[in-house]
């Protein structure tokens, strides 16, 4: 195993011919997409990792510099396929990996047969002519709480994210993994994440991307979806699911899995 798929515990599962990469969003880790695997591994081969920051993860490695900007983890992701020799894959990207998928193609598109983008936003903050569905006030409320009383801050926002109470096993897990991340670290990516805007880059995207969206997420409106549809420079296509949350893998998967595997399956239609 290589320095790099150390570091990410980069996992690969199955023996397919085709190469799915599994990349998951903040506060979880390569655990979410366990509803998700088990459909893929008879067919594909699988890669899993862990975002460098992710509670598996080695603090330690966790350069505050690098991940400052999202191209960090852009430059992670190419070094885990030159690591493991992918030539070719595709991509399923949760939350901010699909953005980092996204940004990846833009300099390695033949990398990439399709993006698979899960609650993906070029942009969090509300702007002129652009609802993102955050003032920047509310961002500055929600650093101060998780510098204040971090495990007070995942005991609200898990549920709010999730889209259910403390009770459910999905509200559970998502504490979990949030918990397990030292906190100044999950306020360091909170902010790289809740700050950060692509909308430029979007127009420079040529990959095919399936845009998947929860019909009521608190962190993506369902109009970013449309957004990124419309300025992707590639074909793309949006598909808004009957899941609540931002983590619909997680929390729907009865819902979600089987529209994630015809995305994964299926080209969009010429």
């Amino acid at each position: 195993m290589g320095i790099v798929e150390e570091a990410h515990n980069v996992r690969v599962l199955g023996a397919g011919e085709q190469i799915i990469v599994l990349a998951h969003g903040f506060g979880t880790d390569q655990s979410v997409w366990k509803h998700l695997v088990p459909h893929l591994v008879d067919q594909y081969r699988v890669v899993l990792f862990d975002n460098m920051g992710s509670g598996p993860t080695n603090p330690d490695y966790f350069d505050f510099d690098r991940y400052a900007s999202l191209e960090g983890y852009v430059y992670d992701l190419l070094a885990i396929l030159e690591e493991l020799q992918i030539t070719s894959c595709i991509y399923v990207g949760h939350s901010v990996s699909a953005v980092i998928g996204a940004l990846a193609s833009i300099s390695r598109p033949d990398l990439f047969t399709k993006l698979v983008m899960i609650a993906a936003s070029p942009r969090y903050l509300n702007d002129v002519h652009y609802y993102g569905g955050f003032e920047q006030e509310e961002l500055e409320q929600l650093f101060v709480a998780m510098r204040s009383n971090y495990k007070a801050w995942v005991s609200g926002f898990a549920p709010l994210a999730v889209g259910g109470d403390m009770e459910s096993i999905a509200v559970q897990e998502f504490s979990r993994t949030l918990f397990n991340i030292r906190p100044d670290i999950a306020l360091s990516v909170a902010q790289t994440i809740f700050q950060s805007d692509v909308r430029e880059y979007l127009g420079l995207v040529t990959v095919p991307c399936h845009i998947l969206q929860s019909s009521k997420d608190l962190a993506v409106p369902v109009v970013v979806s449309e957004f990124l549809h419309q300025h992707l420079a590639g074909d793309s296509i949006v598909e808004v699911m009957t899941s609540e949350g931002h983590l619909p893998q997680l929390s729907s998967p009865d819902t979600v899995i089987p529209l994630l595997l015809r995305h994964i399956r299926y080209d969009i239609a010429a």
